[in-house]
């Protein structure tokens, strides 16, 4: 059982690595943005990037910087098969999944402009907002001396592999292919 955690800068494509992982090569998919949107639900805020960023905090310093990803590790376990959760942004999630042997942290970037222009046509909830305030929300969350907090730039700094994602989707599953045929050959 492989079990990948995904990080990454803002808009840079790491839903597009877990759609290929999910429907290529029948990788479980673990979210944790889901994880956060339910318990935005249960406690009827509104769903956007800053109810987001709040209740991980507050999960986080309540139940230990690891609590979002340990649930849904949890849950990938049960089901025993190759699985990836996505969006790994906290270093404690980064230290606990480093305990499981067959664990692997995948980073995606791109380059800010285009990464913005690519949040703009997926048009989710969290998406429909300026240059300038995503510029914001993702200075936000690169670094932090929190330990309960989002700290992506560490979290890509501690990745098995970086995926550069200033192309194609083509471009990026060619990356992916080639990772996943190192990791094979590293497990032989």
């Amino acid at each position: 059982m492989l079990i990948f955690g995904i990080t990454g800068t803002l808009g840079a494509g790491k839903g597009t690595v877990v759609d290929y992982l999910v429907k290529t090569k029948g990788f479980t998919h673990f979210s944790v943005r889901n994880f956060l949107l339910e318990e935005i639900n249960k406690q009827g805020l509104t769903e956007n990037r800053d109810s987001m960023v709040i209740v991980a905090n507050k999960l986080r310093e309540k139940y230990g910087s690891s609590y979002i990803v340990d649930e849904l590790f949890k849950q990938a376990k049960a089901q025993n098969k190759n699985a990836i959760i996505e969006s790994i942004r906290n270093v404690g999630e980064v230290e606990s999944l480093r305990q499981s042997k067959q664990f692997y942290l995948i980073a995606v970037d791109a380059i800010q402009k285009l990464r913005y222009e690519r949040i703009l046509i997926r048009n989710s909830e969290t998406d429909r907002i300026s240059f300038e305030e995503f510029i914001s929300n993702e200075n936000r969350e690169m670094k932090s001396d929190n330990p309960s907090a989002q700290n992506i730039q560490a979290c890509i700094d501690m990745s098995d592999a970086i995926f550069f994602n200033n192309g194609t989707i083509e471009d990026l599953h060619v990356q992916v292919e080639n990772y996943l045929s190192q990791i094979e050959k590293q497990n032989d």
